[in-house]
């Protein structure tokens, strides 16, 4: 071999093995509230397909990754296998990469055909699916994408039961039917050491990777729900989903800690360690109980004080999953600062714009929700604004403002270098701010959520521990720093 050939060799070798070592996200060891990921703080914002980038096999992945990381977004979710949606159907989503095409959906598990339908041999693995696994991650990698893989669903209704992998009359197995609300418990008979085994095989296979986190099951509550609270100060809990909080019920939770030591004990025999994501609400709930090995605690459809609530657990918190409101980016761009600057680490709007033949984003969707190209160059404008902070030292902290007629305002410290705050219309749009702040020369510079221009209004002396600060908030609402000079 020529020396050159052999200096190729060994760089190839070593840049290998430096990939190979890359540490995984992690949580930021100064202000566990955020992320630390290749040696940098982190909080994850993005706006994201539906799950389905994996499963569909008609879904350009590379073609979406791209379209994230050119648009300046971080994070994506990926369902891997265990739950599908139904196309057209599901959830009043007209174009939905949950849900593809008869035939075009891939699981981690060989399939066989009997009278019609398809069965699933969970005793033997899909080399193909795995490849695309492989190079999904591995292009994430590269783009600096970090995903979150969330191994179940709640399966909902009975139709979806009907097509489901783990479903017996869906396995080669065939085993006694089960019914579905039990199928994510403890009492789902031979049932639970497939699961363990899918999750502990996909947990080995993903062990390389750097950039991703596991989360056990998406909205357990919804199959197997305890209602907790009102959202109508009624004190009823006979409602509807939209206006109750539900968390999961004691044989979920069981259930989910089987998840979690089967994700531990695996990863123990491995070189790496991974985060591990609890999906516990809808909305908010103040949580009484969190494991050892959970290091985000993921909502949806959060209300800022799913991040008040839970701040003291000193923990991730996320805002997985956003919808249900309109499909207006003013909704989702307001909830997603609101959030932020209550002490969240991690924003996810549910994208519908992204779809087979439209993975760069530019679908108008029938769905409950949103996503556009525009909300996604603000939510850039957010994460530019959010990261301009010092992360180590970033904490909420809403007793800076002392009044603020007509006005809802959410507020950081950025250590001893000023503060962030987000400010939107409730009632007027000018107004002031009353602000409890130290002694000093505080410069004030507004930024358009919209646009990202940002204007340097000036320089106050502050002296008696108390700022007034005239605003105008021309598109609704605006953001700022103070900064201690």
């Amino acid at each position: 071999m020529k020396p050159f050939q052999i200096f190729l060799t060994l760089l190839l070798l070593s840049l290998h093995s430096i990939a190979f070592c890359q540490e995984p996200i992690k949580l930021l060891p100064e202000n566990p509230h955020y992320f630390e990921y290749k040696g940098k703080p982190l909080a994850l914002i993005t706006s994201a397909e539906h799950y389905g980038a994996l499963v569909n096999l008609d879904f350009d992945f590379e073609k979406y990754l791209k379209t994230l990381h050119q648009e300046g977004m971080n994070y994506t979710r990926i369902f891997m296998g265990s739950y599908f949606e139904i196309a057209s159907t599901s959830f009043g989503i007209k174009y939905n990469t949950l849900a593809p095409e008869k035939n075009r959906v891939i699981t981690p598990w060989k399939t066989v055909e009997r009278d019609g339908r398809i069965l699933y041999d969970w005793s033997s693995y899909n080399p193909s699916y795995f490849e695309r696994l492989h190079k999904f991650m591995r292009l994430a990698e590269e783009l600096d994408i970090i995903v979150e893989v969330t191994f179940f669903s709640s399966i909902y209704t009975d139709e979806h039961w009907e097509i489901n992998p783990q479903n017996p009359l869906n396995r080669t197995d065939s085993a006694a039917p089960l019914e579905r609300k039990l199928v994510h418990t403890t009492q789902n008979g031979s049932l639970l050491e497939l699961q363990k085994s899918y999750v502990s095989k996909l947990v080995t296979e993903l062990n390389p990777y750097p950039n991703f986190f596991f989360e056990i099951q998406n909205e357990p509550w919804s199959d197997r729900g305890r209602s907790i609270l009102n959202l109508k100060n009624q004190y009823s809990l006979d409602a509807e989903w939209t206006e109750k909080i539900d968390i999961a019920d004691s044989l979920s939770l069981a259930w989910q800690d089987e998840m979690v030591k089967t994700i531990v004990e695996t990863e123990n025999g491995l070189p790496k360690n991974h985060l591990i994501a609890q999906n516990y609400s809808n909305f908010y709930a103040p949580l009484s109980k969190i494991s050892e090995h959970i290091s985000i605690l993921n909502f949806h459809y959060n209300w800022p004080q799913s991040a008040t609530m839970n701040y003291h657990w000193d923990r991730v918190i996320g805002f997985d999953e956003s919808g249900f409101a309109g499909n207006s980016d003013m909704v989702y761009r307001r909830q997603a600062w609101a959030f932020l600057f209550s002490g969240g680490g991690l924003f996810n709007n549910l994208d519908y714009s992204f779809f087979t033949g439209k993975e760069d984003g530019t679908l108008v969707n029938e769905a409950p929700g949103g996503g556009s190209v525009s909300l996604r160059k603000q939510l850039k404008i957010l994460h530019d604004f959010f990261h301009s902070f010092d992360l180590k030292f970033l904490t909420p902290n809403q007793n800076v403002v002392v009044g603020s007629p007509g006005f809802l305002t959410y507020a950081m410290k950025n250590g001893n270098q000023g503060y962030g705050f987000f400010v939107v219309e409730a009632g007027e749009q000018s107004s002031y701010l009353k602000l409890n702040v130290p002694p000093g020369t505080y410069r004030v510079e507004l930024l358009n959520t919209l646009t990202g221009e940002l204007k340097n209004i000036g320089s106050f002396q502050v002296t008696v521990e108390e700022l007034i600060l005239t605003l105008k908030l021309n598109e609704g609402e605006i953001a700022f720093k103070l900064i201690k000079e």
